[in-house]
């Protein structure tokens, strides 16, 4: 699914943020609440107790009145306090009832954000986790990295296949936005990446904002997992080889990638237009890669049908069109053609 697909015009997510206060202050609040409702039901109580009747003594007390404003807002009573007067009743019923209900929402909210909500956050990541197969990892969301993760999305990928890691809620939530699974942590640590089932990723886009955050992630990536392919973005040129060193398959230098345009647009004003076009889904044309297929085999890289071959990749070899190597592709071959985009190809 390409650029354009109305599928995927009325997806839509909730955000989710986390409350900034310390729990210490958000249960201070919500007991302080509490207690503010509970003492204006025993104020009103105590100048209306005339219209309370108690059926042990026929005397209602400061005692009395504490007791059933306690029993009454947490609980429906016991029946040896009653309210007789219309007005004690009718309070009773539109005022009582509700603070009542209110106060056991507290409670249960309560509980839930201190005790509850930690389990449901563990069950729905073991969830995540066990559906987690062939993803992509996505550390970090900046500028480049969530540039890469929507030009995926655009390009066809499900968001659900991939998992963004960043330590700013505000980046999260954006991610979350597009539908992608996401964690707040500290993608240098094991746990992390082992969290996000990094073994078992079929990519990795490492782009912290920092070449040396972001070689160190690409080392704990390489660790855990071996084999799994990484991107990464450098923006020192003499940090490009310390990223092949920790591992990288691919080095990206957006600074270099800008001077590559500059200085070919001296050369043509439409040069940088064009390759602007082949990195971008929603250009006329786009690179694609793809493994040579079985009736290929033997033939020249011109013959092929599904695109416009610029590249062959061999046996860690790098073969150019013009080159001998391109007059016979053979089994295994890595093919690197220009493929039009009908979506934006004009009727």
């Amino acid at each position: 699914m390409r650029a354009g697909d109305p599928k995927r015009a009325d997806v839509s997510h909730f955000l989710r943020r986390r409350s900034t206060l310390p729990i210490w202050a958000d249960l201070a609040w919500r007991i302080g609440l509490i207690i503010a409702l509970i003492a204006v039901v025993l104020l009103v109580h105590w100048l209306h107790r005339d219209g309370l009747h108690d059926t042990l003594d026929d005397h209602i007390s400061f005692i009395d009145v504490l007791y059933f404003t306690t029993v009454t807002v947490t609980t429906v009573g016991y029946g040896d306090i009653v309210p007789v007067s219309p007005t004690a009743r009718l309070f009773e019923s539109f005022v009582v009832t509700p603070i009542r209900l209110f106060v056991w929402l507290l409670f249960l909210g309560t509980a839930y954000s201190l005790f509850f909500r930690k389990s449901v956050y563990r069950w729905r990541m073991a969830r995540i986790q066990k559906s987690l197969q062939n993803h992509i990892v996505a550390c970090g969301f900046g500028i480049s990295g969530s540039e890469a993760v929507r030009e995926m999305i655009e390009r066809g990928t499900d968001p659900h296949e991939i998992v963004v890691i960043d330590g700013s809620e505000d980046r999260l939530a954006e991610a979350e936005a597009l539908g992608c699974n996401i964690m707040r942590g500290d993608a240098t640590r094991d746990d992390t990446l082992s969290d996000a089932r990094i073994s078992r990723a079929r990519a990795v886009l490492v782009s912290a904002g920092r070449d040396d955050t972001s070689i160190l992630i690409t080392l704990t990536v390489r660790h855990l997992s071996p084999k799994v392919p990484i991107s990464i973005v450098v923006r020192n040129e003499d940090n490009e080889f310390l990223a092949r060193q920790a591992g990288a398959t691919t080095v990206i230098n957006p600074v270099s990638f800008t001077g590559l345009l500059l200085a070919g647009s001296d050369n043509g004003p439409h040069i940088a237009e064009y390759i602007a076009d082949l990195a971008a889904s929603a250009g006329r044309v786009y690179l694609n890669e793809r493994a040579v297929n079985a009736d290929e085999v033997g033939k020249p890289l011109s013959s092929i049908t599904t695109g416009l071959g610029v590249r062959i990749y061999r046996e860690g070899a790098v073969i150019g069109f013009a080159e001998e190597g391109a007059k016979a592709l053979m089994a295994g071959d890595m093919i690197i053609e220009i493929v039009p985009n009908y979506l934006t190809e004009p009727a």
